[in-house]
């Protein structure tokens, strides 16, 4: 094999002065795991310009056997997108392919480089009076070639569907270097094995997404915002149910939250509680129409009324401005950001069928508090698709160390209990380096069989991202 100053030099000369690093405080950042779980060691951080520029490099890796780690905007909660320890691969960031490449409205349309943007990508649709639904806490730094190859969910899922829902055609670099340019804005195409489906959610392990063409939808023109208290979580999916029915499904979001995560964003963030007496759950939901006099306002209204007599909604307020309901919001992300604040936290994102959700909180609860008396779950999230995110604190008293010395067991009885209501130990933020052992643990021997010989099908070397979703 070549040495690795030779591969260096090849790899340097497939790019830009700008898009190769190999000085070490450069690098740092692209080395870093969002949550500072993961930290691992490169021989270069590789920046391409251009799709071309993608394909010379893939291929100097693939005669090299030089290990690729495929990485967008980084903000992955899963280990994903970071090289491994031994520093013998390089990073492949997509972060200078940040253009969007055509925008139809008459088509709902819209195809962009893999290194844009979510937020901007959402901008230009917005400027042609369209809306690209995705949208997620990092929006703002997460890339869509990453949203991509994590099939992300985000807030408007119930909706709109996860991002698989919204891809209408890729352009991906292989294993091998070569190009396919799958990039179609069909609806429709029964033309034998749908290809784009391998590449969206596969972490980067089966080839690098350098743009995607995605679906767009009407802006809407009239959205409502209600925050709602409940008394028991066994009312939050018969009120769904509810929501559903009186919406007319132009339900876009329905969030659960809990009396912990409240307080949690009350005391660190600075929230305010926008109803005076305090209950054990709360509901944050979103109606939203196309038109401006679509009537929603009205439906929501009425929803709450039957929604109080019949014993579902203790109280509740709907957003009066649009300030308003960016305040309802920033309750819902406020949650999120004060948890670092409460010491340790191992953190679950399940999913269970909708009618299971109650039964998967109380049965979680249960089994956690029985494990470690004290312990302080906090359970929110998208549950309108069956998502809860749920994430467990130490005791008051505990000791950080000592707690996350429980995370083993705690994954176990939490996922445990989430499979055996046919749900899922992830539900949108992926396999990546964090569940490796998780999946093979509960996924059937049939389905790991078929998913190695994809991966070897298409990447036989085994230089994509490698040892992510499954072991070598």
């Amino acid at each position: 094999m070549p040495q690795t100053s030779e591969i260096l030099s090849r790899l340097k000369q497939a790019v830009d002065d700008k898009g190769f690093i190999t000085d070490n405080t450069a690098m740092e950042p692209f080395l870093r795991e969002e949550r500072g779980t993961y930290f691992g060691a490169a021989l270069a951080v590789l920046r391409p310009n251009s799709t071309e520029e993608v394909a010379a490099i893939v291929k100097i890796c693939a005669e090299t056997k030089t290990p690729i780690f495929p990485q967008g905007g980084n903000t992955g909660l899963a280990g994903g997108a970071v090289p491994w320890e031994d520093g013998k691969g390089i990073v492949l960031s997509l972060s200078r392919m940040n253009r969007v490449r055509d925008i139809d409205p008459i088509d709902f349309s819209i195809t962009a480089e893999a290194g844009c943007i979510l937020a901007d990508i959402q901008k230009a649709a917005e400027a042609v009076d369209r809306l690209y639904p995705l949208s997620l806490g990092a929006e703002g730094t997460c890339q869509i070639g990453g949203n991509i190859s994590t099939n992300a969910g985000g807030i408007a899922v119930l909706r709109y569907g996860n991002t698989r829902s919204l891809v209408l055609g890729i352009e991906a670099v292989l294993p091998d270097g070569r190009i396919w340019h799958g990039l179609r804005a069909l609806r429709k195409d029964n033309t034998g094995y749908d290809l784009k489906q391998l590449f969206i959610g596969g972490e980067g392990t089966l080839g690098i997404i350098t743009a995607a063409t995605l679906r767009l939808f009407p802006m809407p023109k009239q959205i409502e915002t209600a925050f709602l208290a409940l008394s028991r979580v066994e009312d939050v999916m018969a009120l769904f149910s509810r929501a559903r029915q009186a919406s007319g499904d132009q339900l876009t979001a329905f969030e659960l939250l809990s009396r912990f995560g409240i307080d949690m964003a009350m005391k660190h963030v600075g929230v305010t509680d926008p109803i005076a007496a305090q209950y054990p759950w709360y509901v944050l939901m979103e109606m939203s129409s196309s038109e401006a006099n679509g009537g929603i306002k009205e439906s929501l209204e009425r929803f709450l009324a039957d929604s109080m007599e019949a014993g579902l909604v203790k109280d509740g307020v709907i957003a009066a401005s649009s300030n308003q309901a960016r305040d309802l919001w920033r309750i819902r992300e406020g949650l999120v950001e004060a948890q670092k604040y409460e010491g340790g936290s191992v953190k679950h994102d399940i999913s269970v069928p909708v009618s299971k959700v109650a039964t998967f909180i109380t049965r979680a609860g249960e089994a956690i508090e029985r494990h470690v008396p004290g312990i302080r779950p906090n359970a929110f999230g998208h549950v309108g698709d069956g998502n809860i995110h749920y994430n467990i604190h130490q005791p008051v008293e505990g000791e950080k160390a000592a707690f996350l010395k429980l995370q083993p067991d705690l994954n176990r009885i939490v996922h445990d209990i989430a499979v055996g209501l046919n749900g899922s130990i992830s539900a949108e933020h992926g396999i990546g380096r964090l569940k490796r052992d998780e999946l093979a643990h509960y996924k059937e021997p049939i389905e790991i069989e078929l998913m190695r010989r994809v991966k070897h099908a298409l990447d036989p070397d085994g230089i994509m991202n490698p040892g992510k979703i499954l072991a070598p």
